[in-house]
């Protein structure tokens, strides 16, 4: 389930080149970054919560039983990850709504 949050690292990596392409104004920049924000939302967000809320509840008690430590990183590992995908994802949805209003300003002008 994880390894679906990797879905959207396609588009994470056309955004760098087209970035360094010179390519920032370009229809294929905006529309990639909005797949980006919704690739991101959807994967990422939905799935990686959804699933690691899942696991933890249903093998809290074994893990515990079994590995103690392993008790202590169900409990912080997937919260530190959470933390991290809420980061990046408030800076895809800023960096989404910067490109939008630059574009809406850019047609404004012509």
């Amino acid at each position: 389930m994880v390894l679906f949050t990797e879905s959207t690292t396609p588009f994470v990596n056309l955004r760098w080149h087209l970035d360094v392409s010179g390519l920032k104004s370009s229809k294929l920049y905006i529309w990639n970054g909005v797949a980006l924000f919704f690739g991101w939302l959807v994967l990422s967000e939905h799935t990686f919560h959804l699933n690691s809320s899942s696991t933890i509840l249903i093998r809290l008690q074994k893990v515990k039983q079994i590995f103690p430590l392993g008790y202590y990183s169900v409990l912080t590992v997937p919260a530190m990850l959470a933390m991290m995908n809420i980061y990046w994802f408030w800076k895809i949805a800023r960096g989404m709504v910067k490109t939008l209003a630059k574009a809406k300003a850019k047609k404004h002008d012509e």
